[in-house]
């Protein structure tokens, strides 16, 4: 869904995309698309171009749309709930499921691997 109400604020102020996007550290060319309603504009950034035109969150917010992301033949519900209000899972909500179970069992296994070693120092050894 195109942010109309940003875009309409954005120009009767006279602001470039480039100058929003600079304000958001992206390019251009992702900023246009989240403006297009292409890409999601995360809780951070809405609060950044608010700041910097000058007016309330809720005089530029408009509400995203879900949508369905492919990603290698894996369709992904993406419904761009906050989590925490971190945005950081929904940044990322693309990721196949094999890859996100692959990298949480490595991150177990550095776990154990931590434990272990915590061990390993605590038991009386002999130094050299």
């Amino acid at each position: 869904m195109q942010k109309e109400k940003l875009r309409a604020i954005r120009k009767q102020k006279g602001y470039t995309q480039q100058q929003i996007a600079d304000i958001i550290a992206t390019d251009v060319s992702n900023y246009s698309r989240k403006e297009s309603g292409d890409v999601r504009i995360i809780k951070d950034e809405w609060n950044k171009i608010a700041r910097f035109l000058d007016v309330a969150v809720e005089d530029i917010y408009e509400d995203e749309e879900a949508k369905v992301v492919i990603n290698n033949d894996h369709p992904v519900f993406n419904d761009h709930s906050s989590s925490s209000g971190s945005g950081v899972m929904t940044q990322y909500n693309n990721i196949p499921a094999s890859i996100i179970q692959n990298l949480q069992d490595y991150i177990s296994f550095l776990k154990e691997e931590n434990e272990r070693l915590k061990e390993e120092l605590k038991s009386p050894r002999s130094r050299k």
